[in-house]
């Protein structure tokens, strides 16, 4: 615990969440430019368990994954072994099979038609793509549900046939695209994709606690999973990732702690160095930041899958942008984050936003289902409130 008189304020709004039963436990980080600035963990790892939230707390990270898959991408992209605009078929010939569903015909049969354009690396780190998730599409649970095609959680390769729900390139859909550049990866690494992240993202910036495999060194810090119900009541859920997948989901299958994440946000902080290691260079980090989907918009996601995700929109009535694999908002938010920042979340309610203008990164996590718990997102909003207070006395 940081107990620089300056964070009490931030210890309270945390550890009176987990005293009034909000969240179970909460870990929570920032840090500037100059090194952390505040460290907590509050409440139990598993409601009814006496055993604490503590800072090397491992959770699942989810969606969180997929900047770190990105990040790989473009190290590979530096090496001129990927191209950002070239067909990814190229790479990995799965995807020239791609075709965009139009609907449904009057027995329930997927009408289907080929793309417009080739799918490229780009369009899969930016969500152009075309592909989307269950959790927020109707139309691919049916889909799903009328082809026999298993769930993205089964981490099956069948999970990936699913179709687009555009032209590549049309609109941003949130989807499986980062699954697919974790193929990518593989094939042009030759490497799983969790050897090369380990290798080349995680060992040089010290992140000892990230990985799809739930060793027994990261079960014994694992907090276990708990569901929101209707009443507000907070339950444990026996609930894991697979553990025996076909392939290493670079969209969501990494467990971590907020320890390591940081390290992570603290290196695009510093434009690709960080721990004395230069993990991407300074340009790359520039163009992963900027706005890379024109004057198309982020948009609300609207769950079809309610045990899952609540809907979601960071910031109602501001038009959001996406940069390789980050949200970018584009006005100063109530909570103080710079207009440029950058953010997104997991779907057990861990969030990170970093902001190059004020040099500030924080990290967050619980352990809930489903997405964008009401309780949750208030605290985390209420956690990077006290930070820009903090920074700014």
């Amino acid at each position: 615990m940081n107990l620089n008189l300056k964070n009490y304020d931030i210890d309270f709004i945390l550890s009176q969440a987990v005293n009034d039963q909000k969240v179970p436990g909460v870990v929570a980080l920032a840090a500037t430019d100059h090194g952390i600035i505040y460290e907590g963990a509050f409440g139990k790892r598993e409601l009814g368990k006496d055993v604490a939230m503590t800072l090397d707390t491992v959770g699942y990270i989810a969606s969180m994954t997929k900047a770190l898959t990105a990040a790989a991408a473009m190290q590979l992209v530096e090496r001129k072994k990927l191209k950002l605009d070239s067909p990814a078929a190229d790479v990995v010939p799965e995807l020239a099979r791609s075709q965009v569903l139009e609907g449904f015909d009057a027995n329930g049969k997927p009408m289907l038609r080929p793309t417009t354009r080739a799918i490229t690396l780009k369009h899969l780190l930016t969500h152009t793509s075309g592909f989307g998730y269950e959790i927020w599409n109707s139309d691919i649970r049916k889909y799903q549900e009328v082809t026999g095609t298993p769930s993205i959680f089964t981490s099956e390769n069948a999970a990936l046939t699913l179709p687009l729900l555009c032209d590549p390139g049309d609109r941003w859909n949130y989807g499986i695209s980062i699954d697919w550049v974790g193929k990518m990866v593989e094939a042009v690494s030759g490497q799983k994709l969790g050897d090369y992240l380990q290798g080349n993202i995680f060992d040089p910036l010290g992140m000892n606690s990230t990985s799809f495999h739930i060793s027994p060194k990261l079960e014994a810090k694992m907090a276990s999973m708990h569901t929101r119900g209707i009443d507000g009541s907070l339950n444990v859920y026996d609930w894991e990732f697979n553990q025996k997948s076909e392939f290493q989901q670079g969209g969501g299958g990494l467990y971590g702690s907020m320890q390591d994440y940081l390290q992570f946000a603290q290196m695009i902080l510093h434009q690709g160095k960080f721990n004395g290691n230069r993990v991407l260079k300074s340009k790359t980090v520039q163009i992963m930041t900027q706005n890379q989907i024109g004057d198309i918009e982020v948009q609300e996601l609207k769950t079809a899958m309610p045990e899952y995700s609540n809907n979601v929109n960071f910031f109602p009535g501001m038009k959001q942008k996406w940069g390789l694999s980050f949200l970018i908002h584009t006005e100063q938010t109530p909570q103080g984050r710079s207009a440029g920042s950058l953010s997104w979340a997991g779907l057990s309610n861990c969030y990170f936003w970093i902001d190059p203008m004020k040099q500030l990164t924080g990290v967050f996590m619980t352990q809930i289902f489903p997405f964008f718990d009401h309780e949750a997102i208030k605290l985390f909003r209420a956690f990077e409130e006290a930070v820009y207070k903090t920074i700014n006395r």
